[in-house]
């Protein structure tokens, strides 16, 4: 599983829900929710 950094929670979580996204550069992306306070977290550069 992809992690991320949640601002929220101060900490590297693993992505709840991953979705594979494309940046308007080309670049892929992960996007999902923090599982411990339902923040959106974005990781760039992994899919």
């Amino acid at each position: 599983m992809a992690q991320a950094y949640c601002f929220k929670c101060r900490k590297k979580v693993e992505i709840k829900n991953p979705t594979n996204v494309t940046l308007k550069n080309k670049r892929p992306a992960i996007r999902g929710v923090c599982p411990n306070c339902g923040t959106k977290v974005f990781r760039i550069g992994k899919s």
